[in-house]
């Protein structure tokens, strides 16, 4: 092969995952199709486990999007995700969004396993490690606050201050660092806000990613800390509903979640193919701005609650 062939096959090799994501938004499309085709060919009645078909048509659109933005920036989900609570009850929609998150931060890790920590001594003390640990010793007091002090005040002022700070970030200058911060102690501390803001918000990778953000990291060290996070603090959180409240996993949940899944992971994938391509300051900006949308979908579900 000769030098010029060399470096056009290389240049194909790398444009590759970009090529890709027209295709996984059609196939995006013609799942969702065929998913809401089977449903109303199926349901003559116009309902699904109690809901119309136009409601969970709007349902899949929006988790469409979720996955597609959490594939983007590593976070986020249940930000956008809680549109649904326009529509599902609260009790169903959340351990939905928890599960539906855990199978996107799956595929989202497997398709950039690079990015990953692949052993003890990168997680700790400067990856993920500590953040996770904090952040399972705070789920408890999280679940606790949401049962013994008013929650909706608590997700109130959150949400407040979770768009004050997107829209400061993204007004401040793309140099600003917060100095002095880091290691074991500073990230089982933030963890631990995180678990504990997430027990009773269902939002746990908030915290992580504003620390993140002060500290100006670049977008593999920051995902390589959040999206490990994310992904053991859901399903912690899904074993913890699912043990404390078993009624909620019946019929309905399942037959939700078997409609939205098959939508969920193709936008997941387009998102990942995105984020190959987009700069670390670019990459910033899409988390601030979901920072700020995670404050939103927190007011949202004070005024539906």
């Amino acid at each position: 092969m000769s030098v010029n062939e060399a470096a056009t096959a290389t240049v194909d090799e790398v444009q590759v995952p970009a090529n890709r994501l027209p295709f996984y938004v059609a196939a995006g499309v013609v799942v969702l199709g065929a998913v809401l085709a089977w449903i109303a060919h199926r349901f003559s009645g116009g309902t699904v486990a109690g809901f119309h078909v136009w409601q969970l048509t709007v349902v899949a659109v929006i988790l469409c999007v979720s996955g597609l933005m959490s594939g983007l920036s590593g976070f986020g989900f249940s930000a956008v995700g809680s549109l649904c609570l326009l529509f599902l009850p609260p009790k169903l929609a959340v351990p939905l969004l928890m599960a539906l998150s855990t199978a996107n931060q799956l595929m989202s890790v497997g398709q950039i396993r690079e990015d990953m920590p692949k052993s003890w001594a990168e997680a700790w003390p400067g990856g993920s490690a500590p953040y996770v640990l904090g952040g399972v010793a705070g789920v408890p007091l999280g679940i606790w606050l949401l049962n013994n002090l008013p929650a909706q005040k608590l997700m109130l002022v959150f949400g407040v201050i979770l768009i004050a700070y997107s829209v400061y970030s993204l007004a401040k200058a793309a140099s600003h660092k917060t100095k002095g911060v880091g290691g074991a102690a500073g990230g089982m501390a933030v963890g631990f806000i995180g678990g504990t803001v997430g027990g009773f918000t269902a939002f746990p990778g908030a915290a992580v990613v504003v620390w993140t953000g002060l500290r100006n990291l670049p977008k593999k060290v920051s995902r390589a800390i959040v999206q490990p996070y994310i992904l053991v603090l859901q399903i912690v959180s899904l074993a913890t509903n699912a043990y404390e409240h078993p009624a909620i996993f019946g019929r309905r949940f399942w037959l939700l979640l078997a409609i939205t899944l098959p939508v969920v992971l193709p936008g997941t994938m387009g998102g990942v193919a995105l984020y190959k391509r987009i700069s670390d300051v670019n990459f910033k900006r899409i988390s601030f701005i979901l920072l700020g949308l995670s404050g939103v979908g927190l007011l949202v579900k004070v005024l539906l609650k």
